[in-house]
């Protein structure tokens, strides 16, 4: 699993690559989140488009990153989750509590309403 990160007009991007199976790495993608947050971010799109799986290790690194935004009065948004990942959202009842966007523009554009 990889990060990538971008800020576009005070919004923080994670792009995250790869499979999100637990260990380290997932509890990576949380830490990034708090450090942002610490910093003042408060506004973060998680770009899942190619995030292959996710288990529920995965899954819980994004509910705690959720969390920690809302706690801070921002708000933490999925754009391009793949349809396995969507799959699983729904299963679980995450889909509920994420706002989730097809295309990372407007999950950008979700922020100015």
């Amino acid at each position: 699993m990889a990060i990538k990160e971008e800020m576009k007009a005070g919004i923080s991007i994670l792009e995250i690559k790869g499979k999100l199976m637990g260990g380290p790495e997932t509890a990576e993608i949380h830490n990034r989140v708090k450090e942002l947050v610490a910093n003042g971010v408060t506004k973060v799109v998680i770009d899942l488009g190619k995030v292959t799986w996710m288990n529920s290790t995965g899954l819980g690194a994004l509910m705690s990153s959720l969390t920690t935004v809302r706690n801070a009065g921002g708000d933490l948004k999925i754009a391009r989750a793949t349809e396995k990942v969507k799959s699983l959202f729904m299963v679980t009842k995450l889909i509920t509590i994420f706002d989730n966007y097809e295309t990372l523009e407007e999950a950008l554009n979700s922020f100015k309403q």
